[in-house]
């Protein structure tokens, strides 16, 4: 046995006095007298979704996790099985986790994750605003539920460091949700978009929107529709819809709606479905052919998971496929693709939640018909991608009246306001991921906001 014994640390007290035990008999007054001052609101659902982190220099990762997960923003991807939620480990597009476990991360990065992740975020640091403005932050936050603080602070007593931002929630975006941050090409499209196309635009005489349109298209990175992603809700047959699901479908539904009544919408369409479109790193440009069978694998790979097993999609068979209508109670329908998968003698009815674009959806149709709007398009994605693009990104086309032509059609204040607001989310990510690159996010905290 060795003599030698192995240093390590079981917990450390932190001084007290000034620091206050939360579950000492004055941190339990303190919160009471709080809680009765209506200044403990956010606690609750913060407590509900605390976590730790999982690596030491973690700390803002695992602070931020958690504020997300009590302010429900959707993450948009699994964290593990079929589950949805943010942990530390998921949060890697502003900065590789590598290097944060190394050296812990930054202020200004922890905002740009926040932004990145779908939270409203106001971040400031302490020249910036006085004693009095931060107390009101602190009320304003700790007497709302949606509303929360992180704080970073030296305290060089107790040797810790921790992260301050001001979050406030944000309906999670609707289509431009599905458009993957922690896709590794994502940081490669922010930049093509936030600096490519500019230059391309003024190394060419464009003389209509076409050419304005061929000229991005054609030059788009390898892989592009790589990093364009749809989530498919799947649940029993038997659960139904709940109030929350059928709110997100509505979302998400409006914006497809809003995105095609756009002027632009009409001319990407145009474009992609002309004989000249050759733009091989695009997703597939028609999904009504295949959109059977990627439901029915959707519904497999869903019975998989609702019966706790991973890696045995194989097994399952989805038979009797068709697409539903769902109405009740004066509601707005709901499309839904049923399947019943087949596992060996047992068998399964699992439903697919999919936003539809159709503006007269029929009640429940077999799968040889049309499937024309039942899921994100490049249509769509390709046209909210252009209208998030900043103002002087056109700036360098020649012709005047194409100019004139293409600011009318992408100017954000012509825009319905749920399409807006989804418009700006996303150009505040581009904006942020672009200054990640360049090591500037922590020189410039703010994201614009028009």
């Amino acid at each position: 046995m060795s003599t030698t014994p192995l240093p390590g640390l079981y917990r450390r007290s932190l001084p007290s006095p000034p620091a206050i035990e939360f579950a000492s008999p004055e941190g339990k007054k303190l919160f009471a007298e709080a809680l009765g001052g209506g200044t403990m609101e956010g606690f609750f659902k913060l407590i509900s979704y605390y976590q730790t982190q999982s690596e030491p220099a973690y700390c803002g990762l695992a602070t931020l996790a958690v504020v997300l997960n009590a302010l429900a923003i959707d993450p948009g991807r699994k964290w593990k099985g079929p589950w949805r939620w943010f942990d530390d480990s998921m949060l890697d597009c502003c900065e590789p986790l590598a290097k944060i476990k190394a050296n812990g991360i930054t202020f200004g990065k922890v905002a740009c994750l926040a932004h990145c992740n779908g939270a409203k975020v106001e971040a400031f640091r302490t020249s910036e605003r006085t004693i009095d403005d931060f107390r009101k932050y602190i009320i304003t936050c700790t007497s709302s539920e949606d509303c929360h603080v992180i704080t970073s602070y030296h305290r060089g007593v107790f040797k810790q460091v921790l992260f301050m931002l001001i979050s406030r929630p944000h309906r999670e975006p609707g289509l431009l949700y599905t458009l993957s941050c922690k896709n590794e090409s994502w940081v490669g499209i922010a930049k093509y978009l936030m600096h490519d196309v500019s230059l391309l635009l003024k190394s060419v005489d464009a003389t209509d929107i076409q050419n304005v349109l061929s000229v991005i298209f054609t030059s788009l990175p390898p892989n592009f529709g790589e990093f364009i992603k749809w989530v498919a809700e799947v649940r029993r047959r038997e659960d139904g819809i709940s109030p929350e699901e059928k709110a997100r479908v509505a979302i998400k539904e409006e914006v497809f709606k809003q995105v095609q009544e756009t002027g632009l919408f009409k001319h990407v369409a145009a474009f992609l479905s002309s004989a000249n479109s050759c733009c091989q790193n695009l997703p597939p440009l028609s999904h009504q052919d295949d959109f059977p069978d990627i439901a029915a694998r959707v519904c497999c790979l869903g019975a998989e998971m609702l019966a706790g097993r991973s890696g045995s999609s194989d097994e399952y068979c989805c038979q009797e496929t068709c697409i539903k209508c769902l109405k009740s109670n004066g509601d707005k329908p709901v499309t839904v693709f049923s399947g019943t998968v087949i596992n060996g003698k047992s068998e399964q009815g699992v439903d697919v939640l999919v936003p539809s674009s159709r503006t007269k959806p029929g009640c429940c149709c077999c799968v040889s018909s049309n499937y024309s709007g039942i899921h994100p398009a490049s249509n769509d994605v390709l046209t909210a991608l252009l209208l998030a693009l900043p103002p002087e990104t056109w700036s360098g086309i020649k012709n005047e009246k194409l100019l004139q032509e293409i600011s009318s059609l992408v100017l954000t204040e012509n825009l319905p306001t749920l399409l807006q607001e989804e418009v700006l989310h996303l150009r505040r990510q581009l904006y942020l991921l672009k200054r990640c690159q360049e090591n500037k996010v922590d020189v410039d905290l703010d994201a614009p906001v028009s």
